[in-house]
């Protein structure tokens, strides 16, 4: 008897795992293919142009080497965040759908496990996501300010042997909410489509997977850039002569911001941020998919 709940303790175990394990793997592919076009999305928010003079800008100087600067960072905080993310939302939607007697959830309540679920994630993932946006903006700053993190790890430990542990979460606030947005528009977006385009519309398998993954992707660009413009800016910004920064806070930033560039400033590098963003879901969903049909056929 011992032996058969040894031999069923690791099915069990696997299961419990499996979303979070699945998830950190989708995430972490799907970051590898799209870095380039995330590290032109974040030099054109710290103000150096275009996307088209940022890439040029970034081949002639720096290399092709400069658009993978980070990866590291993005690789670890997909280890992070979307393990956590994915698997808490898919966890949380199963036992909703278990107290709804096994019937489709409405969209409201998909959104609110979604933002649950980003929030969730980030607070697990801020750390790696300061370590990535401080990398990727190292070579924008003036040589005697750059920091030189040599990796994401080399980011942690330096972060917390020169400002303290509590300062892996700064700008952990509009991180989370910009989780949070996120989350909610590629989430709760992806599983109504994904009923839409099968239930209603009568898709194929390979149809429904990339039209709802397109539905989700522009849903998340659209509710999380304004957060996300914010974020980037309190994570990169650095004291000035006196020891004063340029914003108080996340608030603080976002009124600044409105006052000086008005509304449309926080959607400074929309459609590259879009075509990271969209791309980034797709890819995470797709793979997620595929991953998910491998173990099927395996059996696991």
């Amino acid at each position: 008897m011992a032996d058969n709940r040894a031999k069923s303790q690791p099915g069990g175990v696997w299961r419990a795992v499996k979303p979070f394990v699945n998830g950190g793997a989708a995430g972490m592919l799907a970051t590898a293919v799209i870095q380039p076009v995330d590290m032109v999305k974040v030099r054109i928010q710290l103000g150096q142009g275009s996307a088209v003079n940022v890439t040029k800008t970034m081949l002639v100087h720096e290399g092709l080497g400069s658009f993978y600067k980070g990866l590291s960072a993005g690789l670890l905080r997909q280890a992070t965040y979307t393990t956590t993310r994915l698997g808490s939302f898919r966890i949380l939607t199963n036992k909703a759908i278990e107290s709804n007697d096994g019937k489709p959830l409405p969209l409201l309540q998909k959104a609110f496990i979604g933002l649950t679920a980003g929030a969730i994630g980030s607070c697990f993932g801020s750390p790696s996501d300061l370590a990535l946006i401080r990398m990727q903006a190292d070579a924008t700053l003036p040589a005697s300010q750059r920091r030189h993190y040599t990796s994401a790890f080399n980011a942690l430990c330096r972060i917390i042997r020169e400002e303290g542990v509590f300062a892996l979460w700064k700008g952990a606030g509009p991180t989370i909410v910009r989780a949070m947005a996120l989350n909610m528009g590629m989430l709760a977006s992806y599983d109504q489509s994904i009923e839409f385009f099968r239930d209603s519309l009568g898709f194929g398998e390979v149809s429904t997977v990339i039209g709802a993954s397109a539905v989700s992707g522009i849903f998340a660009s659209a509710f999380s850039l304004p957060f996300d413009y914010v974020k980037t800016q309190i994570q990169k910004m650095q004291p000035d002569a006196t020891g004063k920064y340029p914003y108080k806070g996340p608030l603080d930033c976002a009124l600044k911001t409105l006052k000086s560039g008005g509304p449309f400033r926080f959607f400074s590098g929309f459609p590259v941020y879009c075509m990271r963003i969209a791309p980034h879901v797709m890819m995470v969903w797709i793979f997620l998919n595929h991953i998910q049909k491998i173990e099927k056929n395996l059996g696991v």
